[in-house]
């Protein structure tokens, strides 16, 4: 059974959202959900409701995202080079982790459906002895997804814009059963809202 000590949530937030807005004036990780509350604000209060350490990536023109994330009590971190893919992010996002880390919960910002007992499943998979969690519903992965410490020289050695895809292609994945199609459902165009 593997110790996870200090597992951290990592909130992807930096992407530009061109399919939603290609003009780029309106950033989709604000815009409000049908109750309301910007859709990065519901992602990451997700996140703080099963993990005590949430740590979120935001390009350095992040049109207030990174303002909303701090009110709730995420740590925000500027990546400079997000433009250059997500997985600029994500090596962002761990190295600012380190040393107390020792398992990352990697979620999306403009994926604010994901129910918190999934995120529950991900890291009780990780304490299980699993080095790679991912929660599969109707037969299919979706998102987040957890990584155990075994993994981190290969998670800092990251490059591109397909983030830690390799990884799940090449390494075993636990595939956790979750009754969630939250884990699908990203924004990605103003109707998704």
């Amino acid at each position: 059974m593997s110790a996870v000590a200090h597992p951290v949530g990592i909130l992807l937030a930096a992407g530009r959202g061109r399919r939603f807005d290609p003009l780029g004036t309106r950033n989709k990780l604000l815009q409000p959900l049908p109750d309301g509350e910007p859709v990065v604000v519901a992602s990451a209060r997700t996140l703080l409701s099963v993990l005590p350490r949430v740590i979120a990536v935001v390009p350095p023109d992040d049109g207030g995202v990174g303002e909303h994330l701090r009110a709730l009590g995420v740590e925000v971190t500027v990546c400079a080079d997000a433009d250059s893919g997500m997985a600029a992010s994500l090596v962002h996002a761990i190295r600012h982790s380190l040393p107390e880390a020792d398992a990352w919960l990697v979620a999306l910002g403009d994926m604010p459906f994901v129910s918190a007992l999934t995120l529950r499943a991900l890291l009780a998979a990780l304490a299980d002895g699993a080095d790679i969690a991912a929660p599969l519903c109707e037969g299919r992965r979706g998102n987040p997804v957890a990584f155990g410490a075994v993994h981190l020289p290969a998670l800092l050695a990251l490059e591109g814009e397909v983030g830690a895809r390799p990884l799940l292609k090449t390494m075993p994945v636990r595939d956790v059963a979750v009754d969630d199609p939250g884990i699908f459902r990203d924004i990605d165009t103003p109707a998704d809202l």
